[in-house]
């Protein structure tokens, strides 16, 4: 009896010693445990609803044509500037040299437009001459004497003289027409060969355009297109992802998103690595609102069954471009994300500013061979221009030209008039 009641103390002594053990090892993680969250717990958020986003730059057809050929296949590394697809370049050539002719007809027109204009000019002097003679011949026959110039002479130099003055208007009239479409511009700069040089800048665009180059640096993805193929414009070809530019959206609870700030430090391990790889970056941005809200179907919560969920929000988190060149990531990629939010002076997730600004090479810039064809063609068609092209104000300076011819005519019309040693004419 005594021996039970000896068995029986000692295993009460062994389950007392272990609730004891039991409470201390409870106790000392709980004691871990609040000092780990006191010192660092509660200053940390993580999620692994996260994952690797970046750019996908898509190759697009510009002008309707049919693929001839295709440099560049999906996992393929491309520069930018590098010839990715070539198109059928024969109806581009065609309107190409149609515009080249266009622009060599304006000028040619243009041209005949200043030969016109210095035409009248040259019939508005003579006109003025001419004008002048008649008036000279009339004034000397009023002056003569009674009986020496019969009425009839007298009427016909009067109607002389207003033939001339509607010669001279008529003159003016055409002048003031030709000069109207050239006035105050050369031929280069003339309206209508500056649409012509427009619609030749035009057809060189749609002439680069046959040939699609790489938009920036990165891999080939999601080719579509196939030799032959005719496109249209706008069509989606390829496209390009810069790997070398990628980032991570993490998917945080509502309730981790109150103590964030821009600019605070993230840690980043992936699933394609493990957790012997850690990316380090900083938090660049908050999204605009949840990922419901942007879905295709947005729930609709005013429909009378209504659970609340909490929602997600995406939150931009840069990476380390270093890191990323060493251990190169891919879209899509699964992440796990731990922000540390020990630091708050920053602003707000939502007053942050762009991250970078990312510019393509479209592969059209042909200025400067364009403007060196609208000079060679401006040369070979602009030969021999004609004086109103090379004067800024021609009828003035002709008419100041004309008018010491006229001055003179009409003195020697008053010396001969009053000359009573020269007979009169008679009929």
């Amino acid at each position: 009896m005594s021996d039970m009641t000896a068995d029986s103390a000692q295993r009460a002594e062994r389950r007392r010693n272990g609730f004891l053990l039991f409470g201390v090892v409870v106790l000392l993680a709980a004691l871990v445990f609040g000092g780990w969250w006191l010192l660092a717990g509660r200053y940390s958020e993580s999620t692994d609803d996260a994952y690797v986003a970046g750019n996908i730059v898509s190759v697009t057809s510009r002008e309707n044509a049919t693929v001839n050929a295709l440099y560049a296949d999906n996992t393929q590394q491309v520069r930018q500037g590098q010839l990715l697809i070539e198109m059928d370049p024969s109806v581009a050539d065609v309107n190409m040299r149609a515009a080249e002719a266009n622009l060599a007809r304006a000028v040619r027109a243009v041209r005949g437009t200043f030969a016109s204009a210095d035409s009248y000019a040259a019939q508005l002097q003579h006109a003025e001459v001419t004008l002048a003679q008649a008036r000279s011949d009339y004034e000397r026959r009023q002056a003569a004497l009674a009986g020496a110039v019969s009425g009839e002479e007298l009427g016909h130099a009067r109607d002389a003289v207003q033939a001339a003055e509607a010669a001279v208007n008529s003159a003016r009239g055409g002048l003031a027409q030709a000069q109207s479409g050239i006035a105050g511009v050369d031929v280069a700069h003339n309206p209508d060969v500056l649409a012509a040089e427009a619609q030749l800048r035009a057809a060189a665009l749609a002439q680069a355009h046959m040939k699609i180059v790489a938009p920036v640096d990165g891999v080939i993805a999601q080719r579509t297109v196939q030799v032959g193929q005719r496109v249209n414009a706008g069509a989606p070809l390829m496209a390009v992802v810069p790997l070398s530019n990628v980032w991570v959206d993490a998917n945080f609870k509502e309730v981790q998103l109150a103590r964030m700030r821009i600019g605070q430090p993230v840690e980043v391990t992936t699933d394609l690595y493990g957790s012997k790889v850690v990316y380090h970056g900083r938090i660049a941005g908050l999204g605009a609102g949840s990922g419901s809200a942007f879905s295709i179907l947005p729930p609709q919560n005013a429909s009378g069954n209504w659970i609340k969920i909490v929602q997600r929000v995406p939150v931009r988190i840069a990476l380390d471009e270093k890191e990323v060149k060493d251990n190169p990531l891919r879209i899509g990629l699964s992440v796990t994300a731990k922000v540390d939010i020990h630091d708050q002076s920053g602003p707000r997730a939502g007053s942050a500013a762009p991250v970078s600004v990312m510019r393509g090479n479209p592969g059209d810039n042909v200025d400067a061979q364009v403007d060196a064809l609208v000079k060679k063609i401006l040369a070979a068609n602009s030969q021999a221009m004609p004086m109103m092209a090379q004067q800024a104000m021609p009828a003035q300076s002709r008419q100041s030209r004309a008018q010491p011819r006229r001055t003179r005519h009409q003195a020697a019309a008053r010396r001969s008039a009053g000359n009573p040693s020269r007979p009169a004419r008679t009929r």
